[in-house]
């Protein structure tokens, strides 16, 4: 393990740490409360530990030097669909042990991860087929996504007047 990609896993984690410490203070109506896209954060929640394997098997695509393709923003959006549909009434301890044990299966591939992979860059289909390295893709997606959500989901609970936007 280098220092790169330490510092990479532990930026995931403490990510995934504040997502779940957040969780854990909610209401059952809080919950319940939709996003700004529609979805339930208790679906949001549990959809950030869905999507590190994903996350992380792209990742390791280009850490073998090779392109992410054929990966539409079209098909993001459906598998975000099919999962708020499949998870609607998951509960706050079902996505908050979901998250952590994928987030820390994500920081445990990362771990394993060397400089030089870091540094590889292919083609990435979401974006544009522009030549992303490793490194940019992870921060990018897997370590960023439990921020952006932690933020989206306190964006949810001011909008909506409860009181749980209690800092992590």
């Amino acid at each position: 393990m280098s220092k790169r990609t330490e510092a990479l896993a532990v930026r995931l984690e403490e990510g995934a740490r504040a997502l779940v410490v957040l969780a854990r203070t909610l209401t059952e109506a809080e919950w319940q409360t939709p996003t700004k896209d529609g979805r339930k954060i208790g679906v949001v929640v549990h959809h950030v530990g869905n999507m590190y394997p994903l996350e992380i098997q792209l990742a390791l695509t280009l850490a073998k030097g090779e392109a992410i393709a054929g990966v539409t923003w079209d098909d993001v959006h459906a598998v975000n669909a099919r999962h708020a549909k499949d998870f609607e009434r998951v509960t706050k301890e079902e996505a908050v042990h979901f998250v952590e044990i994928q987030s820390a299966a994500a920081a445990e591939a990362i771990r394993q991860l060397t400089d030089d992979q870091l540094d590889l860059a292919a083609p990435v289909s979401l974006n544009a087929d522009a030549p992303l390295t490793t490194q940019f893709f992870l921060e990018d997606h897997a370590v960023r996504h439990s921020y952006y959500h932690t933020m989206r989901i306190r964006e949810a609970l001011k909008a909506a007047g409860r009181s749980a936007v209690k800092v992590a």
